[in-house]
This record gives structure tokens, C-alpha cells and sequence, in this order.
């Protein structure tokens, strides 16, 4: 699998999660965050469906004033009068499904209501809006809201309304824009709104997410992204294979350039060994494995599997060399398909079938199983994963930590202390495995034991200097544990300057800018971290954050507000 934040195979956002990470802003997440906090409502599944398409209500609708008649004695109502029957009898007509009539009343008032008086006509215009959205007339519906917000700015159901026919036309933006500002009118405590802007937020990431992965060129990690990745391999097969040759050119030449960790070289290196006469070439499958390592490192996807699949479907090839494969081919599945973890078990069973005694099958698969949230299975992969190489300080790391979720889901306290007693075993016997110090300083995050979480990062970057994903973790302890941004800041630029290719860190302290008010810093930070980013799944969750704060500056613009108005007092 992909290594993650700190040399894990674990995503970063996995791992983030353990110590309260940001690594959200949907406005929705962050209201209903807020609310757990304060006692309120959960956010159910049922809510959610309940919130989703609820009817925005027409203004104006008392149903006391609806159907009464004007008295016979009475003097023609005109003016303002007039247009407030007519919007009343429109409403009427409205309740009982009869639109066009609806329509033809509203269409009175507006004609009838006096130019100054700008809040009833933004309410007639409104209403007009609604009846127009119960015929799908999407087009009407945005005049007639462009209309009201002219009258009202300040007019949530009209930017609500005119959002969710921007949403039903596709155009995203336009709607994040406008359900941005109806949570910025509402000051943030509508829950419906709230929800709505959480869906269109993730609605536009995706789209902007799969527009960028189909035009992506291809971006080689930094090398402790790519040292850590090939740490979590115990039986490389490339790795071990020893090339007598001094020859400087095709597959001998990638070995050299993988040995001396200089990686730009090696696709090139590996094509030219592929371009050899069959006589010629003595390392063709060794070739098409690396370069296909290589390939799904890079984020070039289709050309990753049509490396890795020759490789595995040769069945005469080396067993170490196909194994190998098929757990790489597992990773890019769920990289590429994360909805449909079965077809990355399944290569992980056909490499299994084809060398059971390759331990990284099942400290990869374990992996996978902790993300899809089997602990039971991922223990015994990782225990297997174990008994075939004991001297891993990474499996049993990652065997402990499986065991510690167990645990702390069944709120087993006895197994907690024993595993917290292994964790510090393992420190003692792989006292140079980074991996160790940092899952414990997680866990510790978790139980709030802070000081002895910071001391275990401290320790990972004395056997690891420069690990940048550390000094970003440690960072965003100082947040959690003493509330000192300026502290989680420094470390966290602190890691950009070791690693200019710190994806995590980018992100990160993108997040941060946010909720300090520093949107347009943060935004710059977003399109970096999105340059970086390898998988669509990455790329949706950085443009959902980037969107976001660009709706926030835009809204402010346009509603001539300071971005300091407008955060949510979280």
C-alpha cells in the first residue's frame, strides 16, 4: 500500500484523525463538530435524509390571511395592498399544487408592488422562485432569486433556493457561492443550510478532483516518501537482487540509480532495458516491475498496471517477482477504486496462492483491513506477517497498534495496559524503527497523555531528522495539547522547509490559515498540497478544502465583509 504521514501505509487522514486533525472544513462538519461538543443534535443518517431536501418555505404564507374576502363596502385596494392579496392569494394556490396560477398571482404583485418598498418585492420574487422550482424551470428560478437578492442581499431562502437550481444546472461554483453566503447570513446555525453546502462542497471536489487527475502530469514524491514506501517491503525482490555488472545503461543502470535513492532516472532507465532485443535483455520482467512501481509512485496509473499485470501474468516468471507485483496491484486498486475494496483483495488472495511465505502479503493486507475497520483480520495478517519476519519493527508496530483499536473498541481496559506494555517492548527492541515512536505518540494523543506523546515524537525525529511528516504530527500536538498555534505553525513550516514535496504539511497548515481568517494564504497552500497529490481521492479532499475558502473570499468580496466576520466561532 501507499505509505502515509509517517512512513505508514496508513493515509495520512487516518492517522491525522487519532489526534484530532483538522482535515475537514465542510461548513456542515464544522457546525455539527461544534454541536457534538456542546450537547446538540447528531447528525444521523436519518437527519441527513431528513435535512437534504427540505422544502424551503414560502414567506409571507399565514394561513389565517389566506381565503379571507375583502368586504363588500370596502375601498379598491391598491399599491402595496394590492400586491400583498395578490401574493397571499398566490400562496393559497401554492398550497393546493395549482403552480401556473401561483405564478399569475405573484406576477400581479410584483406589477402592483411600489418600487421602494424592495423587501416585499424580494418576498414576491421569492415566492414566484418557488413555484417556478416546483415546475423545474431552473432557469426561472435563478432570474427570480437574482431578483430578490437584488431587493434583499441579505435573503438566506433566496440564496438557499437560487443554490440548489445552480446545483440542479451543474454549476457548482455558482451554488457553493451562494449557499456559502446563506451560511454566512444564517451565521452559520442553519442545519439544513449547513448540510446542503456540506454535499455541494463535496459534489464540486469531486468534479474539480477528476478534472485534475485526467489532465495531472506526472510528480515524483520526496525521497523519504519513497524510502519509507520501499521500508514497508521486507521482501523486495528488487531490493535484494545483486547486479555483478558495472554496466551504466537499461535495468543495471535503474538498480544503481534505486540503490543510491537518485529515483527520476529509473522509468527511463527501465524503458530502455524493455527496448532491448529478447537476446539482449537479461532483467525484462525486473524492468517492468520497477518501472511499474515506479509509474503507480508517480500517478501514472494505466501504465502501472500494464507493467504490473505482465509481470503477474507470466506464470513462469519468479514467484518473489509476481507476489510482489500483485501486492502493488492491490495498492493501486485501492488507490484508484477506494469504494470497491474487493478488488484488491482479490490480488491480494492470488498473491497468497502464489507464494505464501512472502510476509508483506500480509502486512499490506492487514493494512487495508484496519482502514476498512477488521480488526479481527487485520490482527491475524499482521501476526502471520510477523512469524515471517520477526525482525520488523513496522509489523509489530502495526500488529500492536490493530490489537490497541481492538481494545479500545471493546473498552477493554486490561488489554490496554498489556498492549501499552508491548508498545514500549517494541521501542526497546527496534529502538531505530521511526514507525514505533510515532504510532505510540498517536496513541497517546489519544488518551490526552501529551507530554509522553511529545517526548515519543521527539525521539522519532532524533533516529529520523528528516522526517517531515514528525515535525507536522508534533505540530499539530502543540494545537491539541496547549492550544499554541504559533508553536504547531513554526513546526509545520518547519517541515516544508525540510521537505518542499510535504503533501501533509501543505494541507495541514492550509487548514489552519483557514481558521485563523487567512484565507488567501490558505488557498495558495491548498493549490501546492494539489500538486503534489497522487490519487484522486487526494485530490477531491484538497480541492473541497480549496473550494471552500475561495467561496469564503469571493462571499466577503461580494457582500463587502472582512474574512474576520464571516469565520463560524468554533
Amino acid at each position: 500500500m501507499t505509505t502515509g504521514s509517517t512512513g505508514s501505509t496508513f493515509p495520512k487522514w487516518q492517522l491525522a484523525l487519532l489526534i484530532g486533525t483538522p482535515v475537514a472544513i465542510g461548513l456542515g462538519y464544522l457546525y455539527w463538530r461544534k454541536s457534538g461538543d456542546q450537547g446538540g443534535d447528531k447528525l444521523t443518517k436519518k437527519r441527513l435524509a431528513d435535512l437534504k431536501d427540505k422544502t424551503i418555505s414560502l414567506d409571507g404564507d399565514t394561513s389565517e390571511a389566506a381565503g379571507k374576502q375583502q368586504a363588500p363596502d370596502a375601498k379598491p385596494l391598491t399599491g402595496r395592498d394590492l400586491a400583498n392579496k395578490h401574493k397571499t392569494d398566490g400562496n393559497a394556490h401554492f398550497r393546493v399544487g395549482k403552480y401556473d396560477l401561483a405564478i399569475r398571482e405573484y406576477d400581479a404583485a410584483i406589477e402592483h408592488c411600489p418600487t421602494y418598498e424592495a423587501t416585499d418585492r424580494a418576498t414576491y420574487y421569492q415566492n414566484r422562485a418557488a413555484a417556478y422550482e416546483q415546475l423545474q424551470n431552473w432557469a426561472a428560478v435563478i432570474k427570480d432569486c437574482t431578483s430578490a437578492i437584488e431587493c434583499n442581499p441579505a435573503y438566506a431562502k433566496a440564496l438557499v433556493r437560487r443554490a440548489k437550481a445552480y446545483e440542479q444546472q451543474q454549476d457548482l461554483s455558482r451554488a457553493l457561492e451562494d449557499i456559502t453566503a446563506a451560511c454566512i447570513v444564517d451565521r452559520f446555525q442553519n442545519k439544513a443550510t449547513l448540510v446542503s453546502a456540506d454535499r455541494i462542497l463535496r459534489e464540486l471536489g469531486q468534479q474539480h478532483g477528476r478534472e485534475a487527475m485526467k489532465s495531472k502530469k506526472p510528480t515524483y514524491p520526496s525521497k523519504q516518501f519513497l524510502k519509507s514506501y520501499f521500508s514497508s517491503f521486507n521482501n523486495d525482490p528488487i531490493g535484494k537482487l545483486v547486479v555483478a555488472s558495472t554496466e551504466q545503461k537499461g535495468f543495471i543502470k535503474a538498480k544503481a540509480l534505486f540503490d543510491s535513492a537518485e529515483y527520476e532516472g529509473i522509468v527511463a532507465a527501465c524503458t530502455e532495458e524493455l527496448e532491448k532485443s529478447e537476446s539482449e535483455s537479461e532483467y525484462k520482467l525486473e524492468a517492468l516491475l520497477l518501472r511499474g512501481t515506479f509509474y503507480n509512485l508517480i500517478a501514472c496509473y494505466e501504465e502501472a498496471k500494464q507493467d504490473l499485470d505482465a509481470v503477474i501474468e507470466l506464470e513462469t516468471a519468479d514467484k518473489r517477482l509476481r507476489s510482489n507485483a500483485l501486492i502493488k496491484r492491490a495498492s493501486l486498486a485501492m488507490q484508484t477504486e477506494p469504494d470497491s475494496p474487493g478488488e484488491c483483495f482479490k490480488y491480494f488472495a492470488r498473491a497468497e496462492t502464489i507464494d505464501s511465505t512472502n510476509g508483506d502479503i500480509f502486512h499490506h493486507r492487514g493494512q487495508v483491513y484496519i482502514l476498512t475497520d477488521r480488526m479481527d483480520d487485520a490482527i491475524a495478517d499482521f501476526e502471520r506477517a510477523y512469524q515471517l519476519c520477526p525482525t520488523s519493527g513496522i509489523i509489530a508496530t502495526h500488529l500492536c497498534y490493530a490489537s490497541y483499536r481492538q481494545a479500545a473498541q471493546n473498552r477493554d481496559e486490561s488489554a490496554i495496559g498489556r498492549i501499552r506494555k508491548r508498545f514500549n517492548e517494541i521501542l526497546d527492541q527496534y529502538a531505530d524503527c521511526v514507525e514505533c515512536y510515532s504510532i505510540l505518540a498517536q496513541v497517546l494523543t489519544e488518551e490526552q497523555k501529551f507530554d509522553e506523546a511529545d517526548s515519543c515524537f521527539a525521539r522519532a525525529l532524533k533516529v529520523e531528522p528528516d522526517n517531515a511528516q514528525i515535525y507536522v504530527h508534533r505540530g499539530l500536538l502543540q494545537l491539541q495539547w496547549k492550544g499554541d498555534i504559533d508553536e504547531g505553525v513554526k513546526l509545520i513550516k518547519k517541515a516544508i522547509q525540510i521537505d518542499g514535496k510535504c503533501e501533509f504539511a501543505y494541507e495541514t497548515l492550509g487548514t489552519i490559515e483557514v481558521q485563523r481568517g487567512n484565507l488567501v494564504e490558505a488557498i495558495k497552500l491548498f493549490e501546492r498540497a494539489i500538486e503534489l497529490a497522487r490519487t484522486e481521492m487526494s485530490l477531491v479532499h484538497l480541492y473541497s478544502l480549496k473550494d471552500a475558502a475561495v467561496a469564503q473570499v469571493d462571499v466577503a468580496k461580494n457582500m463587502g465583509l472582512s474574512i474576520s466576520n464571516i469565520q463560524p466561532n468554533f
